[in-house]
């Protein structure tokens, strides 16, 4: 049940992390959920680095690095695929 959640989360991560960001987005939303997976998981290592992992209630301060953390990776990600298939338009 944890890879489901993994995917669950990944994806509203990912959405809100595309909303946050100005502009159009080009990256596909597979590809989106999985950078969102990664940054849960990179949000609750650093949360973890800062002794905020696990708090009573609601971990707001972990939701946050996860978000900010979603954010980066999708930007660089959607550039990064941006560049890729500029190329590969370019090759044909």
């Amino acid at each position: 049940m944890g890879w489901l959640w993994a995917i669950i989360v990944g994806f509203v991560l990912g959405l809100i992390a595309k909303a946050i960001i100005p502009g159009k987005q080009h990256s596909p939303l597979w590809l989106t959920t999985i950078c969102g997976i990664l940054g849960a998981l990179a949000g609750n290592a650093i949360a973890r680095g800062f002794g905020v992992a696990a708090t009573s209630g609601i971990d707001w301060m972990r939701h946050i690095f996860q978000v900010v953390a979603a954010v980066v990776i999708v930007f660089v990600v959607d550039m990064l695929y941006v560049q890729m298939k500029g190329r590969r338009t370019q090759r044909t």
